[in-house]
């Protein structure tokens, strides 16, 4: 993990543009389709199950990597959170269930693969985040968690930016759920 002011990433996702509504947002029962990226529920070939509240995805992704989406009101949603448009899983609950907003997995799949990822997320009562990086063929390379989790920043970025992570998985056991914004990639390079 690195500071995000450390990277120069080109392309940023910010979801102004996808339906959103204050309060438990919008429902997304669909893969979310933006330049650079697909926004999923869980990649081919893994397990849905739940902890809780909260998803929980199991096993090897498929090769080629690919986003799919989950249930109908189980997949993503986006809120309008001030100004700013995010976007969250819904957990097992399903839309429009409160308890189900923030609280599902998100995967994540570039067009193009990257050595740097960076995103806000946003929310976050003291909960873990678990996120795994995954190659194109569906491996994992390194999955992190993170805890004490607060409304935040994070950069992330390949040991010799080597540019192999395909696909990003978000998990989370946060008590109110997370939300993400300002996802950005493409040309991760170091600059302090």
């Amino acid at each position: 993990m690195v500071s995000r002011d450390q990277l120069a990433l080109a392309h940023v996702i910010t979801f102004e543009d996808v339906r959103s509504s204050l309060g438990i947002g919008h429902p997304i029962d669909d893969l979310l389709v933006r330049p650079g990226a697909r926004f999923g529920e869980r990649f081919a070939g893994q397990s849905l199950s739940y902890s809780g509240d909260y998803d929980r995805v199991t096993g090897p992704a498929l090769s080629p990597l690919t986003a799919i989406p989950g249930a109908p009101g189980a997949t993503l949603g986006a809120m309008k959170i001030g100004p700013t448009t995010v976007i969250q899983g819904h957990g097992p609950g399903a839309f429009p269930r409160t308890e189900a907003v923030g609280e599902g997995a998100i995967a994540i799949e570039f067009d193009n693969d990257q050595a740097a990822i960076a995103f806000d997320l946003r929310g976050g009562e003291d909960g873990t985040l678990d996120i795994s990086f995954l190659r194109r063929d569906g491996t994992e390379i390194t999955r992190l968690r993170i805890g004490a989790l607060s409304e935040e920043s994070f950069g992330f970025v390949r040991r010799g930016n080597v540019p192999d992570i395909a696909g990003i998985l978000i998990l989370n056991d946060d008590p109110q759920g997370i939300s993400i914004d300002n996802l950005a990639f493409d040309k991760g390079q170091l600059t302090g």
